[in-house]
């Protein structure tokens, strides 16, 4: 059967009509206007009614709320203590680890627990990491993040005269009280620099060289006997006793816009321009080998790798007499790094002629104080006059700054040698303002030199004569165990042709047997010593210089790597030609090819 579909009424009457009916509501609304409001509060009532009943009744505004309906309260702030490290706890105040002071943290208010009238608030140290921090190593004030008023000098330190400068103030002894008054940074607790003063001289120190009480400050390290090792070795041959020196651990530099290649294959250039003008086929050469870095000079005595402005304040000498300027020297080291090797500047220290020509005052000096010609006719500044140690640091940081070396390696770190005969005679002046060893000097501007360095983030190295392997301090100061303390790399140079001949023995003959020796004395001294260096060696790749003039090619010069890393020396090499010769290196493609 075929439905019929109702009728759609037109919109305008549809339209007419709800007008109609809103028009009756008014109405209807208007004359009952006093029953609607009555319905309403009854609808009211009874919605009330409800609540009370079902337990929800709204609490009256003036009813206190109780800590456990009130928001969480954090705060921002800060570890404080009079220690590098601060214990926290779980809620029943066990002990479950430590935390730096120094580091900005969040802690609630709301929720602590009280033990001896102490209370312990919920930290937290991360989002993920947290404990219960006693109220006495919080502060919302970084300016109170060290609790300390007095500091111990723990290691002898010269005290630096302003924050940002190289400037050295006065010697601080062991065991001597500086007052606090103030602190710039902290590192894993550790405070960066200290604010002190010291006889009505303020200055600044690293909190590694200070201690919190005198007793710490005197003690000496001495885990696992390390201390012992040194004490039994005095002053044998002039240049100091093993036991004054410093061995705290140190941590070492790890950069992480600044990585340093492991194992470290490096060839050497000297800055002569003859040299450097030939860069192009250095790199091209070290492309095709496993050589990995470059270590070129940025003076070697009296040879200036370019005209520094730092020379024009401390040695107008020195750049007078530069090989390059400033551009043409950098462009060298631009394409060392361009080319993606580690790029290592080699600065020598206390051999320069130069500054003591503009510097006699600062000269190692005969009885009469005019400077004294010693070790191969040159004249060596002091290595006991801080005035030295801020030149030659101030060259190495505009060296990082001007020429973007990843490495600063300090070589002629030490006393010249064979001066045994002026001393015996009494007739030489070292200049040594505070009555300090060799050793001590030498221990002590590697610190100073290390530390600031790290503020540039660059590694620090030192070369250091194949005699300073023994178990002795050496004539002019160098002390293996206590320059390994310091630096991040220590570069043994035991050249078999500098070995003296035993009778018919010529150790330049066997370089082999003569490296294998030589590294297992010194591995020796690298267990010696809490934090050592990395292990990097110059060796021997030129022929010969005494007779018969052995030639060293692959043979010899791998022979000399083969010892090194039989005894555990795996840190890398540099190989030593004076010459820089490409025909030399040609020679030994196949050995450096052929590099692990």
């Amino acid at each position: 059967m075929k439905l019929r579909r109702k009728k759609r009424m037109p919109a305008a009457a549809r339209r007419k009509q709800r007008a109609q009916r809103l028009k009756l509501l008014g109405q209807f609304v208007r004359e009952h206007s006093w029953g609607v409001m009555i319905t309403v509060l009854i609808v009211i009532a009874l919605v009330l009614f409800v609540c009370v009943i079902a337990g929800a009744s709204p609490k009256q505004a003036d009813e206190p709320q109780t800590a456990q309906d009130a928001a969480p309260r954090y705060e921002s702030g800060f570890i404080c203590a009079i220690t590098t490290q601060v214990p926290y706890y779980d809620e029943d105040l066990s002990q479950t680890g430590t935390v730096a002071r120094g580091m900005q943290i969040t802690y609630s208010t709301d929720k602590s627990v009280e033990r001896d009238g102490v209370r312990y608030y919920l930290t937290y140290f991360t989002t993920l990491d947290c404990g219960y921090v006693s109220e006495e190593n919080l502060t919302q004030d970084p300016n109170m993040v060290i609790a300390e008023k007095v500091v111990y000098v723990r290691t002898p330190q010269n005290l630096r005269l302003a924050k940002d400068s190289i400037e050295l103030g006065a010697l601080v002894e062991k065991g001597t009280q500086l007052q606090v008054l103030g602190y710039e940074g902290t590192t894993n607790g550790v405070v960066d620099l200290y604010e002190v003063s010291y006889q009505g001289e303020t200055g600044y120190i690293s909190g590694q060289y200070v201690a919190t009480t005198e007793e710490e400050a005197n003690e000496v390290y001495d885990r696992f006997g390390v201390y012992a090792i040194h004490a039994g070795r005095g002053d044998r041959l002039g240049g100091g006793d093993a036991e004054s020196l410093d061995y705290f651990p140190r941590e070492k530099a790890d950069f992480a816009d600044n990585k340093m290649p492991n194992p470290c294959y490096a060839i050497y250039l000297t800055c002569d321009p003859a040299v450097l003008a030939d860069i192009d086929k250095y790199i091209e050469y070290a492309k095709t080998t496993k050589i990995n870095a470059f270590v070129v000079n940025i003076m070697d005595g009296t040879s200036i790798g370019y005209d520094s402005p730092v020379y024009e304040e401390y040695s107008p000498t020195a750049y007078q007499y530069a090989n390059n300027t400033v551009e043409e020297y950098r462009q060298v080291i631009q394409k060392i790094k361009d080319a993606g090797f580690y790029a290592i500047g080699r600065l020598t220290v206390f051999n320069d002629s130069f500054f003591c020509q503009d510097h006699p005052e600062y000269a190692i000096a005969d009885q009469y104080g005019e400077p004294l010609m010693v070790a191969n006719a040159s004249y060596w500044p002091s290595a006991f006059c801080r005035y030295v140690w801020e030149y030659k640091v101030a060259l190495a940081i505009d060296a990082v700054e001007t020429m973007g070396f990843n490495e600063i390696q300090f070589d002629y770190v030490r006393f010249p040698d064979r001066t045994d005969k002026y001393e015996e005679a009494g007739t030489i002046d070292f200049r040594n303002e505070y009555g300090e060893t060799k050793a001590q000097a030498i221990q002590r501007f590697l610190m100073y030199a290390t530390d600031i360095l790290h503020e540039y983030g660059v590694y620090v190295g030192a070369d250091v004569f194949g005699e300073a392997s023994s178990n002795y301090v050496t004539a002019y100061g160098q002390y293996w165990p206590a320059v390994s303390n310091v630096v991040d790399v220590i570069s043994g140079m035991p050249y078999p042709d500098h070995f003296a001949r035993n009778g018919t023995y010529r150790p330049w003959e066997h370089p082999y047997e003569t490296l294998l020796d030589w590294t297992e004395s010194a591995a020796k001294r690298q267990s010696e010593t809490p934090s050592p260096a990395i292990d990097r060696t110059w060796i021997q790749a030129y022929n010969a210089i005494q007779p018969p003039y052995n030639e060293y090619g692959v043979q010899e010069i791998g022979d000399e790597i083969r010892g090194l890393r039989e005894q555990g020396f795996t840190g890398g090499f540099m190989a030593w030609n004076a010459s820089c010769s490409l025909t030399k290196l040609e020679e030994l493609r196949p050995l450096y090819e052929a590099l692990e």
